[in-house]
């Protein structure tokens, strides 16, 4: 039994049937291995769907990385790239990320707080050298503030735009969320008055 043919029929059966009915006999039939195979690889239900999850994790650091290394040059390269490559690995799996990210227990929240700080540094990593660009009076935070924007945007659409289209493509989506965080970056920070 291939772990991935199991894993990949694990993400089939959640996104054409939902978690309600996502069960291991239902990943099995879909995967054409027997019920016995994945409980031998597998404790249960929960432990097929925490390897999903790790698995499309994993994908969304891998895509991030590879795009920030591909950015073209500049600030609006980079957070481009990071934008883009969010909305890709999203897009790909947007019937399933909502499923994935609700009623986590706390070990597997924490897996995805971990690939958030990954993705983040990266486009730290990656936006260094046209830190001069980032007009914010701490241009590290002001970065932080954005990556966590645009994951934030990028989850909270994955999870609503069945039940609240907004009309956008996700490359439409990638296109106009990189313009908002670039009009942040580069916006001189206005003096707050108390």
């Amino acid at each position: 039994m291939s772990l991935r043919k199991v894993l990949a029929a694990a993400e089939h059966v959640l996104a054409t049937s939902g978690i309600e009915e996502f069960t291991v006999a239902a990943v099995a039939e879909h995967a054409g291995v027997s019920v016995g195979a994945i409980y031998r690889r597998f404790t249960g239900k929960e432990q097929l769907l925490h390897a999903v999850k790790d698995q499309l994790l994993g994908q969304l650091e891998t895509g991030v990385a590879e795009a920030l290394r591909c950015a073209e040059s500049g600030l609006d390269g980079v957070v481009a790239a990071f934008t883009h490559a969010m909305a890709r690995t999203f897009s790909h799996h947007d019937r399933i990320f909502p499923d994935l990210l609700s009623g986590q227990r706390a070990e597997r929240v924490e897996r995805g707080l971990l690939a958030l700080a990954v993705i983040q540094d990266a486009l730290a990593e990656a936006a260094e050298p046209y830190r001069d660009d980032i007009r914010r009076a701490n241009p590290g935070l002001a970065l932080r503030v954005a990556a966590r924007t645009i994951t934030s945007s990028c989850v909270h659409r994955a999870a609503t735009c069945q039940s609240w289209p907004d009309g956008l493509t996700w490359t439409s989506w990638a296109d106009e969320t990189t313009e908002m965080a670039l009009a942040y970056l580069t916006s001189p920070q206005r003096t707050t008055h108390q």
